[in-house]
């Protein structure tokens, strides 16, 4: 129990209250309120069902209450539920993603960041949290690229087709993303199982300035002979 869970339950009346009328039904209408609650992000009410007894790694279809969260931008609840030493933060989906995954792809960088110290997995085989942030469309995936390159996530980590982040990032990623994957390093000359490259992937979605970028990086790149 962390000591946020124990300021609530010495500060929150709210919670108390929400516990008190919260009569626990059946366990599949428990899941069923504990997933409607976390859809409408309603802390409130989580938090009651975790005082009651609740089970919060509950799954519904399969899925985690803490990617659901990521998913649909519960970040009240997911925040609490990353905060809970007893939640599993590493639980995946059928398409084998994780809450960091998704809320990588969404953008919540506070979640990610909560996410990684809680030990979530970074590097894993397929598709991994860094192709996911590298697809993030906003400015605010360069910063989550980057927290994960901090902690080591591998920058040529290959999908099962063999598909890198920076190919994802060229298709559908943020400009600053396939910078900072360049800067650091990124091989943009791996081709995946189609043969295709991270240029490949700009063009294919008629991403000029990206290709642009792309091969500025490969003239760079390009030995120079002497006469």
């Amino acid at each position: 129990m962390t000591e946020a869970f124990v300021a609530r339950r010495r500060g929150l009346s709210w919670a108390l209250a929400a516990a008190a009328c919260w009569v626990l039904p059946v366990s599949a209408q428990v899941d069923d309120r504990y997933f409607a609650a976390v859809n409408r992000d309603d802390e409130s009410s989580v938090v009651a069902y975790a005082l009651r007894g609740g089970d919060l790694n509950a799954l519904r279809q399969g899925e985690h209450a803490l990617l659901v969260a990521a998913r649909e931008g519960s970040l009240k609840v997911g925040m609490f539920l990353v905060g809970q030493r007893n939640v599993s933060v590493d639980v995946a989906n059928a398409a084998g993603e994780t809450p960091l995954m998704m809320a990588a792809i969404k953008g919540h960088l506070p979640l990610v960041r909560r996410l990684i110290e809680r030990g979530a997995a970074i590097n894993k085989p397929g598709w991994t949290p860094l192709h996911y942030a590298a697809s993030y469309p906003e400015s605010a995936a360069k910063d989550i690229v980057a927290l994960l390159l901090e902690h080591h996530a591998y920058i040529d980590a290959e999908s099962p087709n063999g598909t890198t982040p920076l190919m994802m990032a060229a298709r559908y990623g943020h400009r600053d993303a396939v910078k900072l994957l360049l800067d650091e390093g990124a091989d943009f000359s791996v081709r995946n199982r189609a043969g295709l490259t991270a240029v490949d992937f700009a063009r294919a979605a008629s991403r000029d300035e990206i290709v642009q970028l792309l091969a500025q990086m490969v003239r760079k790149n390009q030995p120079r002979g002497t006469w």
